[in-house]
């Protein structure tokens, strides 16, 4: 956009800041400020959790290594592989329990376990304690007790096949990965 003004000459350069200063009045003028009080709340909850998660274990691989087809059609799955997550410093006057959900895509099919994405197909992810109850993922988990200092909560992960693929045998092999997160609520 550009405006021009008519008037007497200006020393050069000074028509045209005028000008601007014009322009910028003209189409602020009809504008209303306003002002209002408490328009803007800030709120949260600071808590004491009863324990701090282990960095080492913040962060889970479980690598399944290489897994025949063969053996999910015979056994439809392998066997579970442990994994700890430590939680240090536990003040068990802040909580004496701990529930943990694992979230992710559950599969399609076995819909309490973990889908996988890869080029492998036919098979999800499953998790359970150790005396091999099972652990749905995207649910809470049923209460650990916490001991005072660290608590090591030991889980375990397998591959399991779809029940289609195995009846159908139709399991493709290839590489699959899957991702879940987990949180800690404690009571």
């Amino acid at each position: 956009m550009m405006f021009f003004a008519k008037g007497q000459a200006r020393p050069q350069g000074q028509g045209t800041i005028s000008a601007l200063i014009c322009l910028f009045l003209a189409l602020f003028a009809g504008s209303k400020s306003y002002a209002v009080s408490d328009n803007l709340q800030f709120n949260g909850t600071l808590v004491a959790d009863p324990c701090v998660l282990d960095p080492t274990t913040e962060s889970v691989e479980l690598d399944f290594g290489t897994v025949i087809n063969k053996y999910l059609y015979i056994n439809t799955r392998i066997h579970s592989q442990p994994f700890v997550i430590r939680l240090l410093e536990c003040d068990l006057s802040l909580g004496t329990t701990v529930t943990m959900t694992f979230s992710g895509t559950a599969d399609n099919e076995l819909t309490d376990m973990l889908a996988i994405t890869g080029t492998a197909s036919g098979v999800a992810i499953g998790m359970e304690l150790p005396d091999g109850t099972s652990l749905p993922f995207n649910k809470a988990t049923p209460a650990f007790v916490l001991t005072e200092g660290s608590t090591e909560l030991t889980l375990k992960g397998y591959v399991q096949g779809k029940p289609t693929a195995i009846q159908n045998r139709s399991i493709v092999n290839g590489t699959f990965n899957a991702v879940a997160n987990f949180t800690l609520n404690y009571e």
